[in-house]
């Protein structure tokens, strides 16, 4: 690799020459002497075998092989300072999350994004529905878009969302797998969850012996997870309680009708902490149908 390189350091110099169409400012941009830079010119110029300015009384200008290194040259003097200055100075990332999904998902998983991205710091706040990116601090939002979305800034799909019926396993088998006999939990955060799983996966709801409301997504969740009834569980939010046997979906998922989405004021840049959390997140995020644990039993 070395042999196919011309010599590193005068780089330095024929970046600063272009950038200043000048010898003399590009010397005393590095601290260096105008004959310096000269010399360090002309090394990368015999090394190249083509000429890459053209001399002039008080100025120089690119040649056209000159311009070709030189948009190079930028691009890489930028990438190198950006990266030396996510090595000095971690970048802070302000991410506002839904509550729930923070806490049961986003959460146990960010370690995972902080071993990929040692240098991106993540400040988490929770609050759900929409945001004003421009007057509120927060450099990235992630929400169910079950709202309007704002006219300005940009939206990246992430996931979309599939809902299922989740339950305690040994609590399913004490009802006998069936909806019937099943106390039936809601949340006044999503007072239609059960309706509209019924409409989207097509299956009745029988009358349920009791119907306990809570008033966050999530303790519908983890009442679940302790055996005190059905709940609906989108897939992010019970992903990881399923994979450890803590909960279970008998009848599979569905549709959600809403997608999970990332919200930001502009396009975040290639390489900016922004766009490396907003890949990771469309990477990470479960969306795929899980099958079910079992055909549904008969609704009596």
């Amino acid at each position: 690799m070395a042999r196919d390189l011309p010599p590193l350091a005068p780089l330095v110099a024929v970046d600063a020459a272009a950038r200043h169409s000048s010898f003399t400012k590009a010397a005393d941009s590095l601290n260096l002497t105008h004959g310096a830079v000269s010399r360090a010119v002309q090394q990368a110029e015999q090394a190249l075998g083509v000429p890459l300015f053209h001399r002039h009384s008080r100025r120089v200008s690119l040649t056209p092989e000159g311009r070709i290194l030189a948009d190079c040259l930028e691009r890489m003097f930028s990438d190198l300072r950006q990266t030396c200055a996510r090595l000095r100075h971690p970048a802070t990332l302000a991410v506002s999350c839904e509550p729930t999904l923070t806490m049961r998902w986003l959460m146990p998983h960010l370690p995972a994004f902080s071993a990929r991205h040692p240098g991106i710091s993540v400040h988490l706040a929770t609050a759900g529905g929409p945001i004003d990116l421009s007057d509120s601090g927060i450099d990235l939002a992630i929400r169910r878009a079950d709202f309007g979305l704002p006219t300005g800034g940009t939206v990246r799909p992430l996931c979309r969302e599939r809902v299922g019926v989740v339950c305690n396993p040994a609590a399913w088998d004490r009802w006998g797998r069936t909806l019937a006999t099943a106390p039936r939990l809601h949340t006044r955060t999503r007072p239609q969850a059960w309706a509209d799983w019924s409409r989207r996966s097509g299956q009745p709801l029988p009358p349920a012996p009791s119907e306990p409301v809570f008033d966050h997504f999530s303790f519908s969740l983890q009442a679940a997870v302790a055996g005190l009834g059905l709940a609906i569980g989108p897939l992010p939010l019970v992903a990881d309680d399923l994979a450890n046997g803590v909960l279970v979906a008998p009848f599979g998922f569905c549709d959600g009708g809403a997608d999970y989405i990332a919200l930001t004021v502009s396009e975040p840049a290639a390489g900016s902490p922004a766009a490396h959390f907003i890949d990771w997140l469309a990477a990470s995020l479960p969306e795929m149908e899980t099958g079910a644990e079992e055909a549904p039993a008969p609704v009596t």
